[in-house]
Protein backbone atom coordinates (compact mmCIF):
# COMPACT_ATOMS: atom_id res chain seq x y z
CA UNK A 1 0.00 0.00 0.00
CA UNK A 2 3.10 2.20 1.19
CA UNK A 3 4.51 1.79 -2.53
CA UNK A 4 1.36 1.96 -4.63
CA UNK A 5 0.96 5.88 -2.42
CA UNK A 6 5.09 6.64 -3.23
CA UNK A 7 4.19 5.85 -6.92
CA UNK A 8 1.14 8.40 -6.96
CA UNK A 9 3.04 10.82 -4.96
CA UNK A 10 5.78 11.04 -7.16
CA UNK A 11 3.78 11.71 -10.51
CA UNK A 12 4.35 15.67 -9.65
CA UNK A 13 7.80 16.22 -9.44
CA UNK A 14 9.32 19.63 -7.66
CA UNK A 15 11.03 22.52 -10.49
CA UNK A 16 12.76 25.23 -8.47
CA UNK A 17 12.42 28.56 -10.16
CA UNK A 18 15.80 29.60 -12.31
CA UNK A 19 14.96 33.67 -12.13
CA UNK A 20 17.95 36.13 -13.78
CA UNK A 21 20.59 37.19 -11.28
CA UNK A 22 21.59 40.33 -13.18
CA UNK A 23 19.05 42.92 -14.61
CA UNK A 24 18.87 43.45 -18.15
CA UNK A 25 18.03 46.39 -20.28
CA UNK A 26 17.79 45.35 -24.19
CA UNK A 27 13.94 44.69 -25.19
CA UNK A 28 14.99 41.25 -26.03
CA UNK A 29 16.20 40.79 -22.51
CA UNK A 30 13.52 42.19 -21.07
CA UNK A 31 11.47 39.65 -23.05
CA UNK A 32 13.69 36.78 -21.25
CA UNK A 33 13.40 38.31 -17.68
CA UNK A 34 9.41 37.91 -17.97
CA UNK A 35 9.87 34.74 -19.44
CA UNK A 36 12.14 33.45 -16.48
CA UNK A 37 9.62 35.03 -14.11
CA UNK A 38 6.53 33.02 -15.64
CA UNK A 39 8.46 30.19 -15.30
CA UNK A 40 9.45 31.00 -11.57
CA UNK A 41 5.52 31.03 -10.68
CA UNK A 42 4.74 27.75 -12.44
CA UNK A 43 7.75 26.69 -10.11
CA UNK A 44 5.53 28.31 -6.89
CA UNK A 45 2.48 26.13 -8.35
CA UNK A 46 3.84 22.84 -9.12
CA UNK A 47 5.49 23.39 -5.48
CA UNK A 48 2.21 24.64 -4.09
CA UNK A 49 0.36 20.99 -6.14
CA UNK A 50 3.19 19.14 -4.59
CA UNK A 51 2.84 19.81 -1.47
CA UNK A 52 -1.12 19.30 -1.52
CA UNK A 53 -0.94 15.64 -3.13
CA UNK A 54 1.91 14.89 -0.72
CA UNK A 55 -1.02 15.94 2.15
CA UNK A 56 -3.86 14.23 0.47
CA UNK A 57 -1.87 11.09 0.58
CA UNK A 58 -0.54 11.15 4.32
CA UNK A 59 -4.15 12.14 5.14
CA UNK A 60 -5.29 8.59 2.70
CA UNK A 61 -2.83 6.68 4.19
CA UNK A 62 -3.90 7.25 7.48
CA UNK A 63 -7.28 6.63 7.30
CA UNK A 64 -6.84 3.60 5.24
CA UNK A 65 -4.82 2.20 7.91
CA UNK A 66 -7.46 2.96 10.42
CA UNK A 67 -10.02 1.91 8.18
CA UNK A 68 -8.80 -1.82 8.09
CA UNK A 69 -6.80 -1.29 11.24
CA UNK A 70 -8.08 0.71 14.13
CA UNK A 71 -11.42 0.58 16.66
CA UNK A 72 -14.46 1.32 16.27
CA UNK A 73 -13.95 4.81 17.10
CA UNK A 74 -11.00 5.07 14.56
CA UNK A 75 -13.29 3.43 11.43
CA UNK A 76 -15.90 6.13 12.35
CA UNK A 77 -12.90 8.76 11.93
CA UNK A 78 -11.61 7.41 8.67
CA UNK A 79 -15.21 7.13 7.26
CA UNK A 80 -15.87 10.67 7.79
CA UNK A 81 -12.49 11.50 6.58
CA UNK A 82 -12.89 9.41 3.38
CA UNK A 83 -15.86 11.30 2.43
CA UNK A 84 -14.16 14.36 2.50
CA UNK A 85 -11.43 12.83 0.28
CA UNK A 86 -13.80 11.34 -2.16
CA UNK A 87 -15.86 14.69 -3.29
CA UNK A 88 -12.42 16.23 -4.63
CA UNK A 89 -12.52 14.16 -7.65
CA UNK A 90 -12.97 10.90 -9.62
CA UNK A 91 -9.27 9.99 -9.62
CA UNK A 92 -8.86 10.66 -6.03
CA UNK A 93 -12.07 8.22 -5.38
CA UNK A 94 -10.52 5.55 -7.89
CA UNK A 95 -7.20 5.40 -5.92
CA UNK A 96 -9.07 5.27 -2.38
CA UNK A 97 -11.15 1.92 -4.08
CA UNK A 98 -7.88 0.64 -5.17
CA UNK A 99 -6.85 0.55 -1.52
CA UNK A 100 -9.56 -1.88 -0.60
CA UNK A 101 -11.72 0.74 1.74
CA UNK A 102 -14.96 -0.86 -0.18
CA UNK A 103 -15.53 -3.89 2.13
CA UNK A 104 -14.72 -2.55 5.28
CA UNK A 105 -17.34 0.58 4.40
CA UNK A 106 -20.13 -1.69 3.56
CA UNK A 107 -19.47 -3.67 6.82
CA UNK A 108 -20.05 -1.14 8.77
CA UNK A 109 -23.12 -0.18 6.81
CA UNK A 110 -24.15 -3.10 8.91
CA UNK A 111 -23.73 -2.13 12.19
CA UNK A 112 -26.44 -1.54 14.44
CA UNK A 113 -25.07 1.58 15.58
CA UNK A 114 -27.13 4.51 13.89
CA UNK A 115 -24.34 7.27 13.69
CA UNK A 116 -21.51 4.79 12.79
CA UNK A 117 -23.71 3.39 9.85
CA UNK A 118 -24.54 6.77 8.71
CA UNK A 119 -20.72 7.59 8.39
CA UNK A 120 -20.06 4.68 6.37
CA UNK A 121 -23.69 5.24 4.03
CA UNK A 122 -22.19 8.96 3.30
CA UNK A 123 -18.60 7.89 2.15
CA UNK A 124 -20.11 5.29 -0.07
CA UNK A 125 -22.45 7.91 -1.53
CA UNK A 126 -19.33 9.93 -2.48
CA UNK A 127 -17.38 6.52 -3.78
CA UNK A 128 -20.05 5.67 -6.07
CA UNK A 129 -20.71 9.03 -8.03
CA UNK A 130 -19.22 8.76 -11.31
CA UNK A 131 -18.22 5.42 -11.21
CA UNK A 132 -19.43 2.44 -12.32
CA UNK A 133 -16.70 0.05 -10.90
CA UNK A 134 -17.17 1.79 -7.53
CA UNK A 135 -21.14 1.13 -7.34
CA UNK A 136 -20.10 -2.29 -8.72
CA UNK A 137 -17.98 -3.16 -5.97
CA UNK A 138 -20.45 -2.16 -3.54
CA UNK A 139 -22.83 -4.37 -4.70
CA UNK A 140 -19.96 -7.37 -4.53
CA UNK A 141 -19.26 -6.51 -1.28
CA UNK A 142 -22.71 -7.17 -0.11
CA UNK A 143 -24.25 -3.26 0.37
CA UNK A 144 -27.94 -4.87 -0.50
CA UNK A 145 -27.44 -7.32 2.30
CA UNK A 146 -26.16 -4.97 4.92
CA UNK A 147 -29.60 -2.89 4.96
CA UNK A 148 -31.52 -1.77 7.66
CA UNK A 149 -34.76 -4.34 8.46
CA UNK A 150 -36.64 -1.82 10.43
CA UNK A 151 -37.06 1.63 8.47
CA UNK A 152 -39.06 2.90 10.91
CA UNK A 153 -35.70 3.16 13.42
CA UNK A 154 -34.48 5.39 10.91
CA UNK A 155 -34.82 9.37 10.93
CA UNK A 156 -35.75 11.40 7.72
CA UNK A 157 -32.49 12.60 7.10
CA UNK A 158 -31.15 8.71 7.54
CA UNK A 159 -33.67 7.66 4.91
CA UNK A 160 -32.92 10.29 2.35
CA UNK A 161 -28.86 9.14 2.44
CA UNK A 162 -29.92 5.65 1.98
CA UNK A 163 -32.39 6.72 -0.92
CA UNK A 164 -29.61 8.44 -2.70
CA UNK A 165 -27.09 5.94 -2.04
CA UNK A 166 -29.57 2.88 -3.53
CA UNK A 167 -30.15 5.85 -6.48
CA UNK A 168 -26.85 5.79 -7.77
CA UNK A 169 -26.49 1.71 -7.71
CA UNK A 170 -30.00 1.54 -9.18
CA UNK A 171 -28.03 3.09 -12.11
CA UNK A 172 -26.37 -0.64 -12.61
CA UNK A 173 -29.57 -1.73 -14.29
CA UNK A 174 -29.36 -0.69 -17.12
CA UNK A 175 -26.07 -2.40 -17.82
CA UNK A 176 -24.49 -5.54 -18.13
CA UNK A 177 -23.97 -6.15 -14.25
CA UNK A 178 -26.84 -8.38 -12.72
CA UNK A 179 -28.41 -6.24 -9.68
CA UNK A 180 -30.48 -8.63 -7.44
CA UNK A 181 -33.34 -6.43 -6.93
CA UNK A 182 -35.00 -9.14 -4.57
CA UNK A 183 -33.76 -7.04 -1.56
CA UNK A 184 -33.82 -3.45 -2.97
CA UNK A 185 -37.21 -3.41 -4.11
CA UNK A 186 -38.72 -3.89 -0.50
CA UNK A 187 -36.36 -1.40 0.98
CA UNK A 188 -36.91 1.39 -1.24
CA UNK A 189 -40.84 1.18 -1.37
CA UNK A 190 -40.77 0.82 2.05
CA UNK A 191 -38.86 3.99 2.11
CA UNK A 192 -41.42 5.73 -0.17
CA UNK A 193 -43.79 5.20 1.83
CA UNK A 194 -42.59 6.23 4.84
CA UNK A 195 -40.89 9.19 4.25
CA UNK A 196 -42.16 12.95 4.52
CA UNK A 197 -40.01 14.52 2.45
CA UNK A 198 -40.59 15.48 -1.38
CA UNK A 199 -36.95 14.76 -2.44
CA UNK A 200 -36.80 11.53 -0.76
CA UNK A 201 -39.37 10.67 -2.48
CA UNK A 202 -37.78 11.91 -5.79
CA UNK A 203 -34.67 9.86 -5.14
CA UNK A 204 -37.54 6.53 -4.08
CA UNK A 205 -39.23 6.98 -7.88
CA UNK A 206 -36.07 7.56 -9.66
CA UNK A 207 -34.47 4.18 -8.23
CA UNK A 208 -37.92 2.22 -8.91
CA UNK A 209 -38.49 3.62 -12.42
CA UNK A 210 -34.64 2.77 -12.99
CA UNK A 211 -35.50 -0.85 -12.28
CA UNK A 212 -38.83 -1.05 -14.09
CA UNK A 213 -36.61 -0.52 -16.82
CA UNK A 214 -35.98 -4.13 -16.73
CA UNK A 215 -39.06 -6.54 -17.16
CA UNK A 216 -37.55 -9.28 -15.05
CA UNK A 217 -38.02 -6.99 -12.01
CA UNK A 218 -42.36 -5.98 -13.13
CA UNK A 219 -43.28 -9.04 -10.80
CA UNK A 220 -41.66 -8.02 -7.72
CA UNK A 221 -42.41 -4.57 -8.15
CA UNK A 222 -46.72 -5.00 -8.29
CA UNK A 223 -45.96 -7.47 -5.59
CA UNK A 224 -45.29 -4.79 -3.27
CA UNK A 225 -48.41 -2.86 -4.12
CA UNK A 226 -46.18 0.22 -5.81
CA UNK A 227 -48.84 0.42 -8.07
CA UNK A 228 -51.80 2.37 -5.93
CA UNK A 229 -49.00 4.50 -4.67
CA UNK A 230 -47.74 5.93 -8.18
CA UNK A 231 -51.26 6.36 -8.98
CA UNK A 232 -51.42 8.18 -5.90
CA UNK A 233 -48.05 10.59 -6.00
CA UNK A 234 -48.93 10.59 -10.05
CA UNK A 235 -51.29 13.83 -8.93
CA UNK A 236 -48.54 15.39 -7.11
CA UNK A 237 -46.39 18.09 -9.21
CA UNK A 238 -43.24 17.06 -7.90
CA UNK A 239 -43.38 13.61 -8.29
CA UNK A 240 -45.87 12.99 -11.12
CA UNK A 241 -43.30 12.49 -14.16
CA UNK A 242 -41.60 9.78 -12.40
CA UNK A 243 -44.36 8.10 -11.22
CA UNK A 244 -46.20 8.55 -14.11
CA UNK A 245 -43.14 6.76 -16.10
CA UNK A 246 -42.60 4.13 -13.69
CA UNK A 247 -46.31 3.17 -14.56
CA UNK A 248 -45.44 3.55 -18.43
CA UNK A 249 -42.66 0.46 -17.66
CA UNK A 250 -45.17 -1.89 -15.70
CA UNK A 251 -48.44 -1.66 -18.13
CA UNK A 252 -47.05 -3.72 -20.93
CA UNK A 253 -46.69 -6.27 -18.47
CA UNK A 254 -49.81 -8.34 -18.09
CA UNK A 255 -49.29 -8.05 -14.42
CA UNK A 256 -48.70 -4.51 -14.22
CA UNK A 257 -52.21 -3.78 -16.47
CA UNK A 258 -54.52 -5.69 -14.59
CA UNK A 259 -52.80 -4.19 -11.01
CA UNK A 260 -53.08 -0.38 -12.88
CA UNK A 261 -56.68 -1.49 -14.09
CA UNK A 262 -57.95 -2.78 -10.56
CA UNK A 263 -57.30 0.76 -8.96
CA UNK A 264 -60.20 2.61 -8.26
CA UNK A 265 -58.90 6.06 -9.58
CA UNK A 266 -58.67 4.69 -12.90
CA UNK A 267 -58.96 5.95 -15.35
CA UNK A 268 -60.24 8.96 -14.03
CA UNK A 269 -57.00 10.00 -12.31
CA UNK A 270 -55.22 9.98 -15.47
CA UNK A 271 -57.71 11.75 -17.31
CA UNK A 272 -57.73 14.38 -14.88
CA UNK A 273 -53.86 14.80 -15.67
CA UNK A 274 -54.04 14.63 -19.35
CA UNK A 275 -55.95 18.20 -18.81
CA UNK A 276 -52.72 19.73 -17.25
CA UNK A 277 -51.48 21.50 -19.90
CA UNK A 278 -48.26 23.09 -17.73
CA UNK A 279 -46.33 19.43 -17.80
CA UNK A 280 -46.41 18.27 -21.51
CA UNK A 281 -44.58 14.98 -20.45
CA UNK A 282 -47.08 13.95 -18.09
CA UNK A 283 -49.86 14.77 -21.07
CA UNK A 284 -47.38 12.18 -23.08
CA UNK A 285 -47.40 9.23 -20.15
CA UNK A 286 -50.94 9.28 -19.53
CA UNK A 287 -51.98 8.89 -23.11
CA UNK A 288 -49.61 6.28 -23.52
CA UNK A 289 -51.49 4.51 -20.37
CA UNK A 290 -54.28 5.04 -21.32
CA UNK A 291 -54.06 3.77 -25.25
CA UNK A 292 -52.29 0.46 -23.43
CA UNK A 293 -55.43 0.06 -21.35
CA UNK A 294 -57.87 0.65 -23.81
CA UNK A 295 -56.27 -1.21 -26.35
CA UNK A 296 -58.44 -4.41 -26.78
CA UNK A 297 -60.70 -3.91 -24.12
CA UNK A 298 -64.05 -2.78 -24.29
CA UNK A 299 -64.46 -2.28 -20.98
CA UNK A 300 -61.92 -0.25 -20.37
CA UNK A 301 -62.59 2.51 -23.08
CA UNK A 302 -66.50 2.40 -21.72
CA UNK A 303 -64.96 3.50 -18.30
CA UNK A 304 -63.02 6.46 -20.24
CA UNK A 305 -66.19 7.90 -22.17
CA UNK A 306 -68.67 7.51 -19.11
CA UNK A 307 -65.46 9.85 -17.44
CA UNK A 308 -65.50 12.37 -20.23
CA UNK A 309 -62.03 11.18 -22.13
CA UNK A 310 -63.34 12.22 -25.40
CA UNK A 311 -63.45 16.14 -24.36
CA UNK A 312 -60.08 15.66 -23.07
CA UNK A 313 -58.95 13.88 -25.64
CA UNK A 314 -60.03 16.41 -28.29
CA UNK A 315 -58.22 19.03 -26.48
CA UNK A 316 -55.08 17.25 -26.44
CA UNK A 317 -55.61 16.51 -30.26
CA UNK A 318 -55.71 20.15 -30.72
CA UNK A 319 -53.08 21.67 -28.43
CA UNK A 320 -50.81 19.05 -26.65
CA UNK A 321 -47.30 18.36 -28.11
CA UNK A 322 -46.88 15.92 -31.30
CA UNK A 323 -46.36 12.93 -29.46
CA UNK A 324 -49.52 13.72 -27.32
CA UNK A 325 -51.60 14.75 -29.94
CA UNK A 326 -50.45 11.36 -31.71
CA UNK A 327 -51.95 9.06 -29.21
CA UNK A 328 -54.91 11.23 -28.29
CA UNK A 329 -56.12 10.77 -32.46
CA UNK A 330 -55.12 7.17 -32.02
CA UNK A 331 -57.40 6.53 -28.64
CA UNK A 332 -60.29 8.65 -30.87
CA UNK A 333 -60.38 7.04 -33.82
CA UNK A 334 -60.64 3.61 -31.69
CA UNK A 335 -64.02 5.50 -30.01
CA UNK A 336 -65.36 6.61 -33.16
CA UNK A 337 -64.73 3.64 -35.44
CA UNK A 338 -66.25 1.46 -32.26
CA UNK A 339 -69.99 1.04 -33.65
CA UNK A 340 -68.52 -0.20 -37.24
CA UNK A 341 -65.52 -2.14 -35.93
CA UNK A 342 -64.33 -5.09 -34.15
CA UNK A 343 -61.84 -5.60 -31.88
CA UNK A 344 -58.59 -6.95 -33.53
CA UNK A 345 -56.67 -9.69 -32.62
CA UNK A 346 -53.08 -7.62 -32.44
CA UNK A 347 -53.98 -4.07 -33.19
CA UNK A 348 -55.96 -2.80 -31.39
CA UNK A 349 -59.74 -2.18 -33.14
CA UNK A 350 -59.77 -2.40 -36.71
CA UNK A 351 -62.20 -2.44 -39.43
CA UNK A 352 -64.08 -5.43 -40.07
CA UNK A 353 -66.63 -6.63 -42.18
CA UNK A 354 -70.28 -6.09 -42.28
CA UNK A 355 -71.61 -9.90 -42.05
CA UNK A 356 -74.39 -10.89 -44.57
CA UNK A 357 -77.62 -10.46 -42.94
CA UNK A 358 -76.24 -7.86 -40.38
CA UNK A 359 -78.85 -4.62 -41.01
CA UNK A 360 -77.26 -1.47 -40.40
CA UNK A 361 -79.27 1.46 -38.60
CA UNK A 362 -78.78 4.56 -41.29
CA UNK A 363 -80.78 6.34 -38.27
CA UNK A 364 -78.07 5.23 -35.81
CA UNK A 365 -75.40 6.03 -37.79
CA UNK A 366 -76.33 9.49 -38.64
CA UNK A 367 -77.33 10.20 -35.40
CA UNK A 368 -73.48 9.07 -34.57
CA UNK A 369 -72.33 11.42 -36.85
CA UNK A 370 -74.56 14.85 -35.41
CA UNK A 371 -73.13 13.93 -32.23
CA UNK A 372 -69.38 13.92 -33.10
CA UNK A 373 -69.81 17.00 -34.98
CA UNK A 374 -71.33 18.27 -31.67
CA UNK A 375 -68.74 17.80 -29.78
CA UNK A 376 -66.22 18.90 -32.05
CA UNK A 377 -67.73 21.82 -32.57
CA UNK A 378 -67.82 22.37 -28.47
CA UNK A 379 -64.39 21.78 -27.94
CA UNK A 380 -63.07 24.06 -31.27
CA UNK A 381 -64.98 27.13 -29.25
CA UNK A 382 -63.89 26.38 -25.92
CA UNK A 383 -60.47 25.71 -26.96
CA UNK A 384 -60.58 28.83 -29.66
CA UNK A 385 -62.13 31.05 -26.65
CA UNK A 386 -59.14 30.12 -24.39
CA UNK A 387 -55.96 30.64 -27.20
CA UNK A 388 -57.69 34.13 -27.32
CA UNK A 389 -57.88 34.92 -23.84
CA UNK A 390 -54.26 33.89 -23.55
CA UNK A 391 -53.45 35.63 -26.70
CA UNK A 392 -55.38 39.09 -25.93
CA UNK A 393 -56.07 39.37 -22.06
CA UNK A 394 -59.85 38.28 -20.54
CA UNK A 395 -61.47 39.99 -23.20
CA UNK A 396 -65.28 39.29 -24.96
CA UNK A 397 -64.67 36.24 -26.99
CA UNK A 398 -68.28 36.14 -28.30
CA UNK A 399 -67.23 37.07 -31.51
CA UNK A 400 -65.80 33.44 -31.85
CA UNK A 401 -69.04 31.12 -31.51
CA UNK A 402 -70.05 32.16 -34.88
CA UNK A 403 -66.29 31.01 -36.55
CA UNK A 404 -66.52 28.37 -34.62
CA UNK A 405 -70.29 26.94 -35.90
CA UNK A 406 -69.51 27.45 -39.40
CA UNK A 407 -66.62 25.34 -39.34
CA UNK A 408 -66.49 21.66 -40.33
CA UNK A 409 -65.12 18.79 -38.68
CA UNK A 410 -63.90 17.55 -42.02
CA UNK A 411 -60.50 19.40 -41.40
CA UNK A 412 -59.50 17.09 -38.67
CA UNK A 413 -57.74 14.20 -38.88
CA UNK A 414 -60.02 11.41 -37.40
Amino acid sequence: MRRLLRIKAAKRQYKPPQLAEKPIDTEMGTYKQAENIEKGMEGNLNDCNYEIDRNWVAALQKSVKMLHFGSWEEKEAAAEEMKTLAEEDLTRRKTMVELGVIPPLVAMVGSEVVARQRLAVRALIELANGSFTNKALMVEAGILSKLPKNISLLEETAKQEFAQLLLSISALANSHFSLTSSNIIPFVVSILESSSSIETKESCLTTLHNLSSLLDNAGSLIATGIVDNLITLSSIKETSEKALSTLGNLVITLAGKKAIERNPMVPERLIEIMTCEEKPKCQELCAYILMILAHQSSLQRRKMAEAGIVQVLLEVALLGSPLAQKRALKILQWFKDERQMRVGPHSGPQVGRILTGSPVNQRDVDEGKIMMKKIVKQSLYKNMETITRRANGDGDSSNLKALVVSSSSKSLPY
